[in-house]
């Protein structure tokens, strides 16, 4: 009986072959370098953000460029250890390159790592916004905007303040008016009941409703890890099983 040829979908010609090498040879290309935005300008603020410790490993990484260059190799070399953690690390860059950030990830007025958000009244054509509340005027509605700093900046541990000097709480302040055009909410945070800002890792200002303030944190972005219950999914069967034949021998 003949032998069959082995089935191939395409064989270049001989003639093709060394071009084929080439092109091959060329394809790898230089990773994108996304540009930095006002709340993560280096570095430290990225890996801070993203926590898992990550931020211990600041020095390790010289440059912006270095940070979305680096191979799994050379980070190993600079000694970002474990692996999960570097891992974990290009991941988030990879989703920083692809435009998906966090909170605060498109604020635009950032001081030294801290940024005011303020509750403003925008117009709005919406059936639900037409009427006036106890809580905004007649046609409009209210978002949250990044705004310069004003009252939100973090307090100056040189001047503290005196004991008793703490600023009183003032009432529930009318949202200032702004043209919808040059209102951008911010994203992942919303505007609740009683001037209240909420978010992951909004910070209320005292004595200002309406005004809440973010900063760079450890762990503000963090994709926290699970924990296993009885061993985890593999083992939850057999742990439960040895659990309660302990326990059945322990009652009689």
């Amino acid at each position: 009986m003949a032998s069959k040829r082995p089935l191939t979908l395409f064989t270049a010609p001989r003639t093709l072959r060394p071009h084929l090498r080439a092109l091959h040879a060329g394809s790898p290309s230089t990773p994108s370098i996304p540009k930095p935005t006002p709340f993560v300008p280096d570095p430290t603020a990225f890996l801070t953000l993203i926590g898992r410790n990550l931020s211990a490993h600041a020095s390790k990484i010289p440059s912006w460029p270095a940070l979305f260059t680096y191979t799994s190799s050379q980070l190993r070399e600079t000694g970002v250890e474990p692996a999960r953690a570097r891992k974990y690390l290009l991941w988030w860059r990879d989703r920083y390159r692809n435009g998906i950030m966090g909170i605060g990830g498109d604020l635009t007025y950032v001081e030294k790592g801290v940024a005011e958000l303020r509750v403003v009244e925008v117009q709005s054509d919406k059936a639900g916004d037409r009427e006036a509340t106890v809580s905004k005027s007649e046609g409009v509605r209210k978002v949250v905007v990044n705004t310069p700093i004003s009252v939100a900046a973090l307090p100056d541990p040189a001047n503290p303040k005196a004991e008793g000097e703490d600023v009183a709480e003032l009432p529930i302040a009318v949202a200032p008016r702004v043209d919808a055009r040059d209102a951008r909410p911010v994203e992942g945070v919303k505007f609740v009941q009683g001037g209240v800002i909420a978010g992951r890792g909004v910070e209320y200002v005292k004595g200002h409703p309406g005004v809440a303030r973010i900063r760079v944190t450890e762990g503000l972005w963090e994709n926290r890890r699970g924990h296993k219950v009885d061993g985890g999914e593999r083992r939850k069967a057999e742990v439960r099983a040895k659990r309660a034949a302990t326990e059945r021998k322990n009652a009689r």
